[in-house]
């Protein structure tokens, strides 16, 4: 009788935490995708809300890892460093364009989705299962694919529209939306793949020297607003680092 009970108590905790993470999630997406939809100051101010949230929670660990004030500080500062640059690469890239923003976003999605239904289905040897002990050889593998075919998604996509818009003005256009160079492609998602996983491994390795399970407890049912970013951030972070390289 008492293991029955534990059973149906169980079960309607573990409902009400699916619905907990469901309904997060479809607010996150909608607060996000309306965002990026409106763009200027709107998803100004939704970047750098994100952004605060993040370098809280970050200060948050690295007061639990460290001690000394000075070894606080410099966390800090690289917090804001690391954080600050991905936050303005987010802004920078939709100023540009739509399209822009959405590469390493989607790329990231699709890395964690690939590597996700590839560790589950193939399993294997893991990357760093003392850091993260989910993260296998053949989940990095599926995110690379996963990443490239957002990234050819999005790139047909551009090329799809400039020939709309072409074709608007009655203009030929020399470029059709296959015309995709797929070496690149390929190239581009692999090292979104093992950007976003390295940034993965560093939120882990952080927590797990902080002693948590999550970074927060501001998104029901996932945790905080840098397990979420963990991920992108990094991509973010290298691709601001190469554009301020190539600009000197």
């Amino acid at each position: 009788m008492a293991v029955a009970e534990g059973e149906g108590a169980a079960a309607p905790k573990k409902n009400s935490d699916l619905k907990a993470r469901t309904l997060s999630a479809i607010v996150m997406v909608a607060v996000a995708g309306g965002a990026l939809w409106l763009g200027g100051l709107p998803w100004m101010v939704f970047v750098l809300l994100v952004a605060t949230g993040v370098l809280w929670e970050w200060s948050k660990l690295s007061r639990a890892i460290v001690a000394s004030w000075w070894a606080r500080v410099l966390w800090l500062v690289a917090g804001v460093a690391y954080v600050g640059l991905a936050a303005e690469m987010l802004i920078v890239l939709r100023a540009e364009d739509t399209v822009s923003v959405m590469i390493p976003v989607l790329a990231v999605i699709a890395t964690d989705i690939g590597a996700y239904f590839a560790g589950r289905t193939f399993g294997g040897p893991k990357i760093a299962p003392k850091i993260s002990p989910s993260k296998t050889w053949s989940g990095l593998v599926g995110g690379a694919i996963g990443a490239s075919l957002a990234v050819g998604a999005v790139q047909a996509y551009a090329l799809w529209r400039a020939a709309r818009e072409m074709a608007a003005l009655h203009l030929t256009s020399t470029t059709s939306p296959l015309a995709i160079n797929w070496l690149e492609v390929v190239a581009a998602g692999v090292l979104a793949a093992i950007i976003a996983q390295t940034g993965d491994f560093f939120e882990s390795w952080m927590k797990r020297r902080a002693g948590v399970k999550d970074s927060g407890h501001l998104i029901p049912g996932h945790g905080g607003l840098f397990d979420r970013v963990d991920g992108l951030l990094a991509v973010l972070f290298v691709a601001g680092v190469i554009g301020a390289v190539g600009r000197f």
